[in-house]
């Protein structure tokens, strides 16, 4: 909006302040809506994930940019009226007072002029030059980038690129560690390396849970019940000699004549021998007065030292009590974080593809060329699949803290790309190397800007003690970076391999808004 209001001032000093305005929004709404479609389309996306403080997050910042949206098209646009009417009338920036100038102030350092007078120009009806930045991107930048030595030297460049995020992608390590979700400071880290050193070998120990009441004492489904404990421990992960069953430890006193526990009367009562010789089986039954409402038994689980592993030692022990008779329940408190390993890679790539898919629509629909749309397509899959790939090289595993930086990834990736595109299909240049150093000599700073602004925001969150922050910070410094890569080299450069796309009617447009406001009276 900004940039947009400043080229309207260079192109317009004599219109009013209506002119000025419509040809701002004319310039930047588009643009804006487009990248705040797509941002609020991401999020929305990601509220369709299965992890409720993925989804409370997605819905939460989608409403926000929606507001912020509104902001920018009614409250900035008015302050931007105030304060050209302020420059106008040689007001101060900061108390609104009238400031004279004299001969002697205009020769005053810009610091001076910019801090002290009205207007950072000498004069206030004097428009601002080009700043140094526009004219670096103008003469020097943009001639670089459209060279064709420079396009080879790119083309290069982003093959490099995206070789080494695809490598990254097939590296990707799923799962959250639990030394994760501590501080840095806290004693759970030690304890963890402590047990991967000494104990690595012996995963969770898993409460096996008979649900229901069932008939303990019928030799059937006692029968049953032992068929499905074997079952769990025939699964690879689980060491048979470590399996803690009250049930068995009853029949095997039975068995010894010790107790008699054939009929429902004796097994209930016979059941204080039980715990006189093994006190911790009171523990594992829910006992009422003339039947037994649930019970446990304990299976031990080894050899579980990655995310496969505790994925596949989910999966096998419910799909075995899934099969058995007796109404049984496997659970571990750790199967919380294991259970998104089920999931998340499922769920990333589906809200990665519906949201490209989405902004695609969304581009087809506001940016009137096809190609260009494509483009703005394929920038946002490449930063999506360069900032998964990066990653796996900066120690980041894809779980639920990262996938959801992975949701502000593919809004926040459209950003630069579209504003480069679409400034360069309604560039009224003759040639597309032409196009493309417009594009970028008014656009280009202000995505330098907002890129870097953008980094600086969350750059203190580098030297956090906390992983969660740590991991925001470097997935949101990636998708910036490749971000901003996208739009000021690689994006211009494509979109000249196209020639030209043919005149646009955005030219034709901004004069028609002059015409129209030029006799009206200025805002009050």
């Amino acid at each position: 909006m900004i940039a947009s209001w400043e080229q309207s001032l260079r192109k317009k000093e004599k219109s009013n302040v209506k002119s000025l305005l419509a040809e701002t929004y004319s310039e930047a709404a588009l643009s804006v809506t487009i990248t705040t479609l797509t941002d609020v389309l991401a999020f929305f996306i990601g509220t369709w994930t299965a992890f409720p403080s993925v989804r409370s997050f997605c819905l939460y910042t989608g409403t926000a940019f929606i507001f912020c949206y509104v902001y920018t098209l009614t409250f900035f646009g008015a302050v931007l009226v105030l304060n050209h009417k302020r420059e106008q009338g040689n007001r101060h920036w900061l108390t609104c007072m009238r400031v004279n100038v004299g001969k002697d102030q205009a020769e005053n350092s810009c610091l001076y002029n910019a801090c002290c007078i009205g207007s950072p120009s000498r004069q206030p009806s004097e428009p601002e030059g080009d700043h140094p930045m526009n004219v670096f991107f103008k003469k020097y930048y943009g001639p670089f980038v459209t060279n064709k030595w420079s396009k080879v030297l790119m083309v290069l460049l982003y093959g490099a690129y995206l070789a080494s995020s695809i490598y990254g992608c097939t590296q990707v390590r799923e799962g959250i560690d639990l030394r994760n979700l501590a501080n840095d400071a806290s004693y759970v880290i030690p304890y963890y390396d402590d047990d991967d050193k000494y104990f690595s070998t012996y995963g969770p120990r898993v409460m096996v849970a008979i649900s229901e009441s069932v008939d303990y004492w019928n030799e059937s489904v006692c029968l049953g019940i032992e068929s499905c404990v074997q079952n769990l421990e025939n699964i690879s992960y689980v060491d048979k000699n470590l399996t803690e069953s009250w049930l068995r430890v009853y029949t095997e006193l039975d068995k010894r004549g010790l107790i008699n526990i054939s009929s429902k009367t004796d097994f209930l009562n016979n059941l204080n021998v039980l715990f006189r010789a093994r006190p911790s089986f009171e523990w594992d039954i829910n006992k009422t007065q003339d039947e037994i409402e649930a019970s446990r038994f304990f299976i031990q689980t080894v050899n579980v030292t990655s995310a496969v592993d505790e994925k596949n030692l989910v999966n096998e022990l419910r799909e075995a009590a899934k099969q058995c008779s007796i109404p049984l329940k496997v659970y571990h408190p750790a199967f919380i974080y294991y259970d998104q390993y089920l999931v998340i890679v499922q769920n990333t790539i589906q809200n990665v593809v519906v949201a490209a898919g989405a902004m695609l629509v969304v581009s087809l629909v506001l940016i009137p060329n096809p190609l260009c749309c494509l483009w703005v397509t394929f920038a946002i899959a490449s930063v999506i699949v360069g900032v998964a790939g990066f990653m796996t090289f900066w120690n980041v595993n894809l779980d639920s803290i990262s996938m959801i930086n992975l949701v502000i990834c593919i809004g926040f990736s459209v950003d630069f790309s579209a504003h480069i595109s679409y400034a360069f299909v309604t560039s009224g240049e003759s040639s597309a190397n032409k196009r493309a150093i417009e594009a970028l000599s008014l656009l280009g700073y202000p995505v330098l800007q907002g890129a870097v602004s953008t980094i600086l925001g969350v750059v203190v969150l580098a030297a956090a003690s906390t992983y969660i922050f740590r991991t925001f910070f470097k997935i949101m410094f990636l998708v910036i970076l490749f971000g901003a890569l996208h739009g000021l080299v690689f994006i211009p450069v494509f979109l000249t391999f196209f020639g030209n796309f043919g005149s646009s009617p955005h030219n034709t447009m901004s004069i028609s808004l002059e015409h129209r406001f030029r006799n009206d009276k200025d805002c009050p």
